[in-house]
C-alpha cells in the first residue's frame, strides 16, 4: 500500500490519573480506525500496555505524571526531578509529531497539554504542516464555570483555541449542559466548535451478559449491585460506605454485590476493602477486564459518575446511582445533576452520603427502575457518528 494514500491521526492524552482519558481516547481510535487511517496514541498511562489495541492503532508511552495538585505533579514511576520528566515528553511529543507528520492532531481535554507540553507541537505543526488539523476534544463538562474561566484566562487558552485549533469537538448536548455560554467563549472560538453528543461504548453481547451472571452464580430472582469506582485513586469513600452498608444493614439475601476497586486504589485501602468485602461473602476485583458486560449484566450500578463511567452506563441502559466527588473538580457533581434533570440516573451529592440514604436510594432503584430505563432507551448517543462525519470532511 503506497504511504501516500494513508491518513496519520495523532492522539494525545496526558492521563495524570485514573482510567478516563485513555478509556476515551482508544474507544475514539477504535471507530476513526479504516484500512488507510494509521493511529498513534500519545499516552503517559501506566496501564496503557493491557489494552488490546487494533490492526493500525498504535501507541508511544511518554512517562507518567501524577497529580499531587491543581498545579504540581510528579512522576509516577521513575524517581527524577519534575522538570526533567516534563522535558522528556514534551521532547518524545515533538519529535513523534516531526516523524510522523499527522494529518489530524486530536488533543485530549487539555489544550495546552500537561504544563504546556503540547505548545511547541501545536506551533510547529501550524508552520510546517499548515494543512493539518488540529482538534481539542472536551468532555460534556470540565468544572464549574467560575473556574474554568479563571484558569483559561490565566493559562492564556482562549488565544490558543483561536491561534492553534482548527476546530474543538465537545464530547455532549449544548441543550443539556452549554459550555460556550458557561465558560464565556467568544464567537470567534464558537464557530470551530461541534458538539457530538455523548460517546457510546461497545454494547454487550447478551450471552456474555448471561455467562456473567452464571459465572458468579446470580440466579434470576436476585439483584446484582455492581460498585465501581474507576481507577480508583479517590473512590474509598464510596466502597466503605457500601460495606458499612453491608455490615450494618438489613440487606435481602436476594441482593447480591460485585466490587471493582479500580487499579490506582492506594494498595492499604484496597487490601481493606478486599478483607471486608471476603467477610460480607461478596467478590472484590482490583481490575475487571470484561467491564462492560459486568455493568451490563447488574440490575444497578453505583459509581462516582466520571464520563466515560456515565458513557458506558447509558449505552448499557444500566440503572445506576451515582456518587460524584467534588474535589478538586465539580465536574462529576454537574453531570449527575444534569442527567439526574433528564431522568438518566440519581444520584447522592459526596458531602450527603450516609449508609441509611445510601440503602434507600439503592433500594428504590431496584424496586422500580423502569422511568430510568425507559429514559436512557430513548436517549441517542451521536459521538461517534459525528466524528466519522467530520473525519469524512476532512478527507473529502
Amino acid at each position: 500500500m503506497s504511504t501516500d494514500s494513508i491518513y496519520n491521526i495523532l492522539m494525545y492524552s496526558h492521563d495524570t490519573y485514573g482510567l478516563g482519558h485513555i478509556r476515551r481516547t482508544m474507544a475514539i481510535a477504535d471507530h476513526l480506525r479504516g484500512p488507510k487511517v494509521n493511529i498513534l496514541i500519545l499516552t503517559g498511562s501506566p496501564i496503557a500496555g493491557r489494552f488490546t489495541f487494533p490492526d493500525q492503532v498504535d501507541f508511544v508511552r511518554i512517562p507518567g505524571m501524577i497529580k499531587q495538585t491543581n498545579d504540581e505533579y510528579l512522576p509516577h514511576s521513575i524517581k527524577i526531578d519534575a522538570k526533567q520528566a516534563l522535558d522528556i515528553r514534551t521532547n518524545i511529543i515533538t519529535a513523534t509529531a516531526k516523524t510522523f507528520r499527522p494529518h489530524l492532531f486530536i488533543v485530549d481535554k487539555e489544550p495546552l497539554g500537561l504544563k504546556r507540553e503540547i505548545l511547541p507541537t501545536l506551533e510547529w505543526m501550524r508552520e510546517y504542516l499548515p494543512q493539518s488539523r488540529t482538534i481539542l476534544g472536551l468532555r460534556d463538562i470540565m468544572d464549574d464555570a467560575e473556574t474554568v474561566r479563571n484558569d483559561w484566562e490565566k493559562k492564556d487558552v482562549y488565544r490558543i483555541l483561536d491561534a492553534l485549533y482548527s476546530e474543538i469537538w465537545i464530547y455532549g448536548l449544548q441543550n443539556y449542559y452549554d459550555p460556550i455560554r458557561e465558560y464565556a467563549i467568544p464567537e470567534s472560538i464558537s464557530r470551530k466548535i461541534h458538539f457530538t453528543g455523548y460517546i457510546p461504548r461497545r454494547k454487550a453481547d447478551p450471552a456474555a451478559v448471561q455467562k456473567i451472571r452464571k459465572d458468579h452464580r446470580i440466579e434470576q430472582k436476585d439483584k446484582l449491585v455492581v460498585v465501581t469506582t474507576g481507577g480508583g485513586g479517590d473512590g474509598y469513600k464510596v466502597m466503605d460506605t457500601y460495606l458499612t452498608m453491608l455490615e450494618t444493614e438489613t440487606i435481602p439475601a436476594a441482593i447480591k454485590s460485585i466490587l471493582v476497586t479500580g487499579p490506582f486504589m492506594p494498595k492499604r485501602q484496597r487490601k481493606c476493602i478486599d478483607k471486608r468485602a471476603r467477610n460480607a461473602g461478596i467478590e472484590s476485583h482490583r481490575f475487571y477486564r470484561h467491564m462492560i458486560d459486568l455493568m451490563a449484566a447488574a440490575d444497578l450500578v453505583v459509581s462516582m459518575g466520571g464520563y466515560n463511567t456515565s458513557c458506558e452506563i447509558l449505552t448499557q441502559t444500566a440503572v445506576a446511582l451515582l456518587i460524584p466527588r467534588e474535589e478538586p473538580r465539580k465536574e462529576q457533581l454537574i453531570r449527575a445533576q444534569v442527567l439526574h434533570r433528564n431522568n438518566l440516573v440519581d444520584y447522592i451529592p459526596w458531602r450527603e452520603l450516609t449508609t441509611p440514604l445510601l440503602k434507600q436510594k439503592i433500594m428504590n432503584l431496584l424496586d422500580h427502575p423502569q422511568p430510568f430505563r425507559q429514559a436512557m432507551a430513548r436517549f441517542d448517543m451521536t459521538g461517534f457518528h459525528v466524528m466519522r462525519r467530520r473525519l469524512a470532511a476532512f478527507r473529502g
